[in-house]
């Protein structure tokens, strides 16, 4: 059982599936209870005074994909797959929350990881359309057509990308890497493989591992 402070509410710290830190909201038990029951998460607002779903209005709905409670169960941890722009509703330019540096002895190790924030939240949609699909989804076409179809795709925008490199147009670059990057995508979620074990086997080639 979770335990509701004197105000009948308990903090909810929420993280994405690389485990970065997104927010911190409070909870009343209708709250929580709407997030177990729909998957989504929901809060309640001590200014407002009323429960409120995160990303009814600017679209930054998290999908739930685990709920754990502290030793004394007076706080939820929620691991969530953060779809929008980010947590922070504040600062669209911000994916989380926590955006205001204070002190540092250095540069943490996520700093100096690949700028993947992006790229986590088009997996967790392609991911999401996979489980809930759409008609006239593309992703939804090369999921129904299977392994082959996946591929020949990928295949397809590889060899875009190396027609463009030889090219000057830097647009031109840049835009079939993204057409590529998004069907690595679709290829990842299929197979499903996380982009968790690819940063791991990045970090761990690079001087960062330690090795």
């Amino acid at each position: 059982m979770i335990k509701y402070d004197e105000n009948g509410l308990v903090p909810a710290i929420i993280q994405d599936t690389q485990g970065r830190v997104l927010m911190m909201a409070y909870m009343n038990e209708e709250a929580f209870n709407k997030t177990l029951q729909t998957g989504e998460t929901w809060f309640y607002s001590r200014k407002r005074r009323q429960v409120w779903k995160k990303g009814a209005e600017a679209g930054n709905v998290q999908k739930v994909r685990r709920i754990t409670a502290d030793c004394d169960r007076d706080t939820v941890l929620i691991t969530v797959d953060q779809h929008g722009h980010g947590a922070c509703d504040d600062d669209g330019e911000s994916y989380t929350c926590f955006h205001n540096l204070i002190m540092s002895d250095g540069p943490d190790q996520s700093d100096l990881l690949p700028h993947r924030e992006a790229l986590s939240w088009l997996y967790a949609n392609i991911e999401d359309r996979r489980r809930s699909p759409k008609v006239g989804s593309y992703t939804n076409y090369l999921m129904e057509n299977g392994l082959d179809k996946i591929l020949k795709a990928f295949g397809e925008e590889a060899a875009e990308v190396i027609i463009a490199g030889k090219n000057q147009d830097d647009e031109e670059l840049v835009y079939e890497v993204s057409d590529l990057l998004y069907h690595l995508l679709v290829l990842l979620v299929f197979r499903r493989i996380s982009l968790e074990a690819v940063w791991e086997e990045l970090l761990g080639r690079s001087s960062l591992s330690g090795k």
